[in-house]
């Protein structure tokens, strides 16, 4: 290493910075819910999340009501372009449900065991809330359903991700629910949970070299 490069690499690692720069993420580099909830749910459909419920029937039965195991498959809307979805993982009254998913509150995040609201007028679960991990309370938009895809049988499926990937940075968040929760969870025995999936590859972890070189491209040292 050249006494140039030595500089560059010990002012990094005095400012933390060595540790902390990252590059621009791109949807290959986060876990999407698609994979996620096809995983904990068992139910084996592909695509885009808000495809879904179309390819279910003749597979899967649909419904309106939640059942542990099943698939809320999210319609687009605002931000989620491609829908989303999520597995119920507990039924805790008929306007209130657990559930599980990625890619929600933080990109690429896991959230588990988090609380979604029925907020529709007729009480179907087409519009719902959903628990935001970051701030510790209900997220204030409400965002259409389609429904439920009901898999085989109740069993949750733990998810110890895909090949090439790991889970990282469990991180427990248990802030009380915010005063605009419309109905007052049961107390529970562990917060929920947000974890972070790192899918980098171990062939694609980047070296100090390689974090010098990005360094003097943004600064345009040559």
């Amino acid at each position: 290493m050249g006494r140039f490069q030595g500089k560059i690499a010990a002012w990094l690692l005095a400012s933390g910075l060595a540790l902390s720069i990252t590059m621009p993420l791109r949807a290959a580099d986060i876990l999407q819910c698609v994979p996620y909830a096809r995983v904990v749910s068992g139910v084996s459909l592909y695509g885009d999340a808000w495809t879904w419920w179309d390819q279910a029937p003749g597979r899967y039965d649909r419904g309106h009501r939640p059942r542990k195991g099943a698939v809320l498959a999210f319609q687009p809307f605002g931000p989620m372009q491609l829908g989303h979805v999520a597995v119920v993982s507990a039924i805790l009254s008929s306007r209130e449900i657990l559930i599980r998913h990625a890619n929600w509150s933080s990109p690429g995040a896991i959230e588990e065991d988090v609380r979604a609201i029925d907020v529709s007028e007729d009480g179907d679960w087409s519009e719902v809330r959903v628990w935001h991990s970051p701030t510790g309370q209900m997220g204030a938009r409400i965002n259409p359903t389609f429904g439920f895809i009901y898999g085989e049988g109740a069993r949750l499926h733990p998810f110890n991700g895909m090949s090439g990937t790991r889970l990282t940075q469990n991180v427990a968040y248990d802030k009380a629910d915010g005063d605009d929760i419309e109905e007052a969870a049961p107390a529970r025995k562990k917060p929920p949970r947000l974890a972070y999936a790192d899918v980098t590859r171990s062939d694609d972890v980047r070296t100090l070299a390689d974090i010098i070189r990005d360094v003097k491209r943004t600064a345009k040292i040559r």
